[in-house]
């Protein structure tokens, strides 16, 4: 077994689809993501944002019918973004709803079907 003297954060994430620059644009112009892919390979790397919890994200580990890696991006106003969304050719998946004890959030897919989720500021 693996001893741990803290807990280890999440630091990256990817998102893949069939149209590398449609992806890229979406999100570009949706979360105002800094995106450069001047590199060999294309790669578009995401610069970090602003006012991210210092310790890392958290996460968590649910049950499902289905496996799956879902992101959560805070975003400013839910509503509004799942219409930009489905504006730039996304769609929206669940509107938003109160969690138990925790924030409000929704669901979208992007226009490769990548499901994201949005969590309320």
């Amino acid at each position: 077994m693996i001893e741990h003297p803290w807990p280890r954060p999440v630091v990256f994430f990817e998102i893949r689809g069939k149209d590398r620059k449609a992806l890229q644009d979406f999100y570009a112009t949706l979360f105002g993501w800094k995106i450069d892919d001047n590199n060999p390979i294309s790669y578009g790397r995401i610069e970090p944002g602003v006012g991210g919890p210092v310790e890392g994200v958290g996460g968590g580990i649910m049950g499902s019918d289905e496996a799956r890696v879902l992101i959560y991006v805070q975003v400013a106003d839910l509503n509004e973004t799942l219409r930009e969304a489905e504006r730039l050719g996304g769609r929206a998946v669940l509107p938003p709803v109160d969690t138990p004890n925790g924030p409000t959030i929704a669901q979208m897919a992007d226009p490769e079907g990548n499901l994201v989720g949005l969590v309320q500021q």
